[in-house]
């Protein structure tokens, strides 16, 4: 690949990189290795993820680095990842709650759904299903698991008060 060529190619070919550990080569003498997690459309720079594990921990922390595209002279590819790997490149920047709402069982989450949403229209809240989002009232929207932090409004009134209901609902 002569330089700049990694520019040229485009999202259709980057996508082939994505979630692959790969060797960047960005000038005479330098390397940079890491798991690919994304390619930036505008600059084309790579986003390249280490997982470190200190003695005792579980999984460890993520270290990024971003390369940028104009110095990109050629992306190889080293290993594909296997499956825990390709789930923690997925879960490694979302919030904790999204994280736990990823490896719930998929019909715990509907009961809980489906709970939070009588107890809100037992409350006389009106709410309405979107797959598997509960909006309410039309400002407020409660996502997987359906606890008060998975709460989202513009308006903190609302956001204060449906808390509070999603917070009194007893569980299952």
């Amino acid at each position: 690949m002569m330089p700049c060529d990694w520019c040229q190619l485009g999202p259709q070919q980057w996508c082939r990189y994505v979630n692959k550990q790969v060797a960047v080569k960005a000038g005479k003498d330098v390397q940079h290795r890491g798991w690919l997690l994304t390619v930036d459309p505008v600059s084309a720079s790579v986003v390249l993820v280490n997982f470190t594990k200190e003695e005792g921990e579980k999984e460890g922390a993520a270290e990024v680095q971003v390369v940028m595209g104009h110095v990109v002279e050629e992306v190889e590819v080293l290993q594909e990842a296997d499956q825990e790997t390709a789930r923690r490149l997925q879960t490694c920047f979302l919030p904790p709650s999204a994280v736990a709402a990823s490896q719930q069982d998929p019909e715990e989450l509907a009961r809980r759904r489906d709970s939070v949403r009588q107890w809100l229209e037992k409350n006389r809240v009106p709410v309405q299903e979107e797959g598997a989002v509960l909006r309410v009232a039309g400002v407020l929207t409660i996502a997987a698991p359906y606890r008060p932090s998975d709460c989202s409004s513009s308006n903190q009134i609302i956001l204060d008060r449906i808390q509070k209901l999603v917070c009194a609902l007893k569980p299952d």
